[in-house]
């Protein structure tokens, strides 16, 4: 029994490694190449990947730098720096509340982008450069709110132009401005969160001095209270509250 067993399996493997082989030889084969344009119209595609290439490689500073992303951020790492909780919550968990945040806040802007942009682009209703313009005048918009005069009149001096009205300011003035005045903000609203922090250490270091527990590190105990207090006043809530209303 065995001996035919052993020679069953040999006529079916040497009847089917045949048939993979030959499955495996008819493999696709993706490659690449450059050939010689035969009129400028076979050149439009190629660019046209070149740029949407060049946009999904900026997608993130995009995202960083033009929308609430910055401020939310920075607003959250002061939070847990004042905290003394060190890497709780971790990196991770607040970009990514940071970034559910500024889609939240943006969109009523993503919405008209695509109303506006996206969808006749793709109907074939405008071109892609009246795609784009269309794009930027709600981000523009967005900034512009959030943006600060003097930090505006700043960066469209240096460039050296006058604009008559906000449609005539170039994105190269304004993003800049918007950044810098994103970061002041975000700056403010952490000494702000700073402050009951920096008072519960100062009062649980002069306890523990006049305990005489001078080795004791007031960090250690001074935590838990942080803790309690942004507890009970429901911080996550305010916080959340407060970025969201403020833009």
């Amino acid at each position: 029994m065995n001996n035919k067993k052993i020679l069953i399996l040999a006529v079916l493997s040497m009847l089917v490694l045949p048939q993979l082989a030959a499955a495996q030889s008819v493999l696709p084969k993706l490659t690449l190449g450059v050939e010689n344009a035969k009129n400028p119209a076979d050149l439009v595609p190629t660019l046209q990947i070149l740029f949407l290439i060049t946009i999904l490689t900026l997608a993130p500073s995009i995202l960083i730098m033009m929308t609430s992303f910055t401020r939310i951020t920075i607003v959250f790492h002061f939070l847990r720096q004042s905290m003394s909780t060190h890497n709780v919550p971790s990196n991770q968990v607040l970009v990514g509340l940071s970034l559910f945040l500024t889609l939240f806040i943006m969109r009523p802007a993503l919405i008209e982008i695509k109303e506006k942009a996206l969808q006749p682009y793709l109907k074939n209703q405008i071109n892609q450069e009246e795609a784009l313009k269309q794009a930027s005048k709600p981000i523009k918009a967005f900034m512009l709110k959030q943006t600060r005069e003097k930090d505006l009149k700043l960066f469209i001096e240096l460039q050296g132009t006058k604009p008559s009205s906000a449609e005539e300011i170039s994105m190269a003035s304004l993003i800049p401005a918007f950044i810098i005045s994103e970061i002041k903000t975000a700056f403010q609203i952490g000494f702000l969160l700073y402050l009951p922090m920096l008072l519960i250490d100062l009062v649980v270091g002069s306890i523990l001095l006049s305990m005489g527990m001078m080795m004791l590190p007031p960090v250690m105990i001074a935590m838990p209270f942080k803790l309690l207090l942004f507890v009970l006043v429901d911080g996550w809530y305010l916080i959340v509250e407060s970025l969201i209303k403020g833009f």
